[in-house]
């Protein structure tokens, strides 16, 4: 395959089937995950490093944020917590 077929692939639209709710969830648990990674230091320093972050831990997140950090923290949790999308029951 040469770089030119390539590219005009990658400008294809994607098959993938994703539900516009799907796509808020990965992109909020894509954000949590920055998130924590970003302020591990000061908001998370006693959880693991390496912890995964999923759907489930995003409130948790949010809520260390909160609890821990300071003014741009407590924005980005209020961002965060904008960005949740309720579970169907």
């Amino acid at each position: 395959m040469t770089t030119a077929e390539a590219g005009r692939l990658g400008g294809l639209r994607s098959r993938r089937q994703l539900s516009a709710e799907s796509a808020r969830a990965m992109v909020c648990v894509r954000e949590a995950r920055k998130l924590f990674r970003t302020n591990y230091l000061t908001c998370f320093w006693w959880a693991r490093s390496d912890l995964v972050i999923h759907a489930t831990d995003v409130a948790w997140v949010a809520d260390g944020l909160r609890k821990h950090g300071g003014r741009e923290a407590w924005r980005a949790a209020a961002r965060l917590e904008g960005m949740l999308v309720p579970t169907p029951a």
